[in-house]
């Protein structure tokens, strides 16, 4: 998971120098509209809803553009109806690759993450190839600077996190899907302030790479798939050394 972690990372520091912020407001705003429509427009009965809005809020998304993610996806007012579909291949160096998408086109987009994945040394496989390598968790994300870490841990032990860590000057806590309102809940209660909350796929083990070109490799596939319109999320696991992982930056 370490690899993966920081590829996210740097993925995160080069921010919106890469992903324009028109790209960034798409992507939460699909996922929202999707959150709308499976589970209905209200977030105080939509789990998934309020964390898809409150997550848009920290990324800085106007809220009338919220609004009509969630009209849209109620079918107040016309819009493009998404689907949510999970895409599954390798990459170099055997890494088992993960891609949520929200599309209102799956043949497009299938035609296009297959092309992709050729094209950067990698292979789109069928449907549960290597989604038996993830398990899905919840994360909320904390910021380090606002809360007390001693705090955080503590009710989250409480709460039946499995994992709490400390990255720079955020505090991630990994929790059981099933658990993830209940620990906001908490959180909440306990005045612990949230960046953001969220389900993610966490891969139950790791490929070791240590060989750098592989590693630039498979760099360049997981940003131009994390880049691809539909995507909304990507995941991977594999680990390298820390100085080869700094090196490839």
């Amino acid at each position: 998971m370490a690899g993966h972690s920081h590829w996210a990372k740097v993925k995160h520091q080069k921010g919106l120098t890469d992903i324009r912020k028109g790209k960034l407001f798409s992507k939460l705003s699909r996922e929202i509209s999707i959150a709308a429509r499976l589970g209905g427009g209200d977030p105080t009965f939509n789990s998934r809803l309020r964390r898809a809005i409150a997550t848009a809020r920290d990324e800085g998304v106007p809220q009338e553009n919220i609004m009509r993610a969630i009209q849209k996806g109620t079918g107040e007012i016309a819009g493009s109806h998404y689907e949510e579909v999970f895409y599954e291949g390798y990459g170099p160096g055997g890494v088992a690759v993960l891609i949520e998408a929200a599309t209102d086109n799956r043949n497009r987009t299938t035609a296009e993450i297959r092309n992709l994945f050729s094209k950067y040394g990698g292979n789109l496989g069928a449907a549960g190839s290597v989604s038996w390598i993830f398990q899905k968790r919840g994360k909320i994300v904390v910021d380090a600077e606002k809360n007390d870490f001693d705090k955080v841990f503590e009710v989250a032990l409480e709460a039946g996190a499995e994992e709490v860590e400390q990255k720079g000057i955020e505090i991630e806590v990994i929790v059981l899907p099933e658990k993830l309102d209940e620990l906001q809940k908490q959180f909440d209660s306990a005045g612990i302030v949230i960046k953001s909350s969220q389900m993610i796929y966490i891969p139950k083990n790791s490929i070791s790479l240590s060989d750098k070109e592989t590693l630039k490799s498979l760099f360049r596939l997981l940003d131009i798939l994390e880049d691809q319109d539909d995507v909304q999320n990507v995941y991977a696991n594999f680990d390298a050394p820390q100085e080869i992982l700094e090196q490839c930056e």
